[in-house]
């Protein structure tokens, strides 16, 4: 049987996860997932791991009025508020997408700069300011928050152990950052699924996840691999045109509530 083996939140981009054990989903997936970013004040492009591998160790856990507590070893924890209708808005630029978003204030902005060492902003998404996602795939109302393209990603348990066997030695599920984890299928099953449900909830699946180097950052310690795993290996056996492929990225068709256990069943 297929089961929700694992549920993980990424309240700020590029920060750590936040393993849940039952989540709500609203229309950008789920609650708080990704909501909140990092940018560069001078330029207003987004910030993460790719090129600040010190966000790995940067905690900023959501709280049910949609506000961050920021901590990370070293730093007194601030609370951040969810910025106000007067919030002052900033542009900011995430991949291709230029939108104007609301500004965490001064005193998140000097803690977010202490932290990555350089002028930078802390800034959120309301769901009306959502961006669409990448044209030619799932449908056109289809809306993100601050994920690089879709709001859900799904990896197989099987999957992973795979890439472990062929690595040569265990890889942490978090270096590829899942919203979802599935448990009971072969490995990369999900490679041939379109639609599924899990709860009372639907989800399509649009489109396979092109892995980056990010994949071989350690998400304990922030360090790099030094023999470029798993992203090496992905290389070997999951490349295609498109890139190394591993998990696929979801649309949720409604909203309603996850929790780890709950049957999975594929639809098509």
């Amino acid at each position: 049987m297929l089961r929700l083996s694992a549920l993980y939140r990424y309240p700020l981009k590029s920060g750590k996860a936040q393993p849940l054990p039952h989540v709500g989903l609203d229309k950008l997936g789920l609650d708080g997932d990704r909501r909140w970013m990092l940018v560069d004040e001078p330029s207003g492009r987004f910030l993460t791991q790719r090129t600040e591998n010190k966000m790995s160790q940067l905690s900023a856990l959501w709280n049910s009025a949609g506000g961050l507590t920021l901590s990370s070893p070293g730093h007194t924890s601030l609370d951040v508020a969810l910025p106000g209708e007067d919030a002052n808005l900033r542009g900011v630029t995430i991949w291709r997408d230029t939108v104007r978003l609301p500004d965490a204030g001064d005193a998140a902005a000097a803690w977010v700069s202490e932290f990555i060492g350089k002028p930078t902003r802390l800034v959120h998404m309301p769901p009306q300011r959502a961006r669409t996602t990448q044209s030619g795939y799932g449908r056109d109302d289809d809306q993100v928050a601050l994920a690089d393209g879709y709001p859900l990603l799904l990896i197989g348990q099987a999957s992973l152990d795979d890439l472990s066997e062929k690595v040569g030695r265990p890889m942490e599920m978090l270096r590829f950052r899942p919203n979802l984890v599935i448990e009971g299928a072969d490995a990369f099953a999900e490679d041939s699924w379109k639609r599924l449900r899990i709860g009372d909830v639907e989800f399509r699946v649009v489109k396979p996840c092109s892995r980056c180097i990010l994949t071989t950052i350690d998400p304990r310690t922030g360090e790099r691999s030094a023999d470029r795993e798993p992203f090496a290996t992905l290389n070997g056996y999951r490349k295609t045109e498109a890139g190394a492929m591993f998990g696929q990225n979801l649309v949720n068709d409604g909203v309603g509530r996850l929790e780890v256990g709950m049957p999975v069943t594929i639809l098509e």
